[in-house]
């Protein structure tokens, strides 16, 4: 792994990382670590990259707010799209209205809902190998991880089938939005997208008041018929936009990643193949190694101080959530795989009480395709032509070649 010196690092600019940042991050988070684990930004924002830092201020309500109704008008505009999907999805608000919404989506996602999704998981990925088997070569992201969570999730909402081939592309453009800097055309995208998402689900939830689904298998009808209190029109539609793009993005990276990283480790890989229970315990590891969220945000809403360093009231933190899941301090031998590795508080999911309301799905949706998939095709080799997607908030492939057989 290359080195990074205290003077590289110095003035480290997350909206303009140096060369390479993108493709291989985790020097950069090991000299912050090191050097800078509070790092002040030219535009007055700071990096944290310590896992105990960001525990704390994950768990911690009052000095540190997810509410970004004021960090996005500028980036967004206040009538734009994107700024109401962005401040009104769980992901950015503060109690009460997170207590609310997050107490409802809960409910609709409970462990027996959870557990009813199985036999359906199953069968899509059964499908998806076998229609693998006879190719040569194939994408382990276009022709596997990015199709698992689409049809998951598509299911959950009781979507035809026809209507679900936009949900990857509106999805990406939706997350991509929340990097340091975008294009205009980034931005003009990403509002396209959340007004086509917010309209199709618009017309989907009026056919399922008229025609109300099972509550106990539709997710969508049971936030509608929710007894925890109803949700705005507004609240439900951004909420769906965020289920999905949340689902599908961070299964999607870690079905990549994990495939991935079993690749750079033969031993590992070898290990669960003669083991799949090691999967139990290696979910996390892999969501802690290749985390598919690589960047949270908080604003502090009091005057503070971290490390001998003064940071204002109302400045944006950005949360470093690669580099805390790399931490020496935390984790033993951090930039190995290790599938048995315990314990693993990773902080992949967030923490507190904005732990990611869909974190059992994942870890469901992870353990379920990477076994059946090694179970199935145990000698594939990845073929050198693997593309990231150039994300800094979200780690994981565009496209991942590979031989099967």
């Amino acid at each position: 792994m290359t080195t990074i010196s205290r003077q590289m690092i110095e003035g480290f600019d997350l909206t303009n990382p140096p060369a390479g940042f993108v493709e291989d991050p985790f020097p950069y988070y090991q000299a912050l670590l090191k050097y800078a684990p509070v790092c002040p930004q030219p535009d007055g924002s700071f990096l944290l990259s310590r896992f105990a830092d960001l525990d704390r201020i994950y768990r911690d309500t009052t000095l540190y707010s997810s509410d970004k109704k004021q960090a996005f008008l500028p980036k967004f505009g206040g009538d734009a799209p994107l700024y109401e999907h962005h401040t009104t999805s769980l992901v950015f608000n503060d109690p009460p209205l997170h207590t609310r919404v997050r107490k409802i989506m809960v409910g609709a996602l409970n462990a027996r809902a959870i557990a009813n999704m199985e036999p359906g998981l199953i069968d899509t990925i059964d499908m998806l190998l076998e229609q693998m088997a006879d190719r040569n070569e194939v994408d382990l992201i276009e022709d596997f991880a990015s199709k698992i969570p689409i049809q998951i999730i598509g299911n959950m909402f009781d979507m035809p089938m026809v209507d679900r081939e936009p949900l990857r592309d509106w999805s990406l453009a939706i997350l991509g939005a929340l990097e340091p800097t975008l294009t205009p055309e980034q931005l003009r995208i990403g509002n396209e997208s959340v007004a086509d998402f917010k309209a199709y689900l618009k017309d989907l939830a009026d056919d399922r008041r008229k025609n109300p689904g099972n509550p106990e298998t539709d997710v969508l009808t049971r936030l509608i018929q929710s007894e925890e209190g109803e949700l705005s029109e507004t609240e439900l539609l951004q909420n769906c936009i965020f289920i999905l793009n949340a689902g599908h993005e961070t299964t999607t990276n870690l079905i990549g990643n994990s495939l991935a990283a079993l690749h750079e480790f033969p031993g590992q890989k070898y290990a669960l193949k003669s083991n799949p229970d090691i999967i139990k315990t290696g979910v996390d590891e892999f969501l802690r190694y290749l985390s598919p969220n690589q960047l949270g945000n908080r604003e502090t809403t009091a005057d503070i101080e971290i490390d001998g360093i003064q940071i204002p009231k109302g400045s944006n933190l950005h949360l470093i959530i690669g580099a805390a899941n790399r931490d020496p301090a935390q984790f033993e031998d951090p930039d190995e795989l290790k599938l048995l590795r315990k314990p693993n508080r990773h902080l992949a999911f967030a923490g507190g009480p904005h732990l990611c309301v869909g974190f059992s799905l994942a870890r469901m949706e992870g353990r379920i395709a990477i076994n059946r998939f090694l179970k199935r095709f145990p000698n594939y080799k990845l073929t050198g032509n693997a593309e990231l997607g150039g994300r800094l908030r979200f780690r994981g492939y565009a496209k991942l070649p590979a031989t099967l057989n």
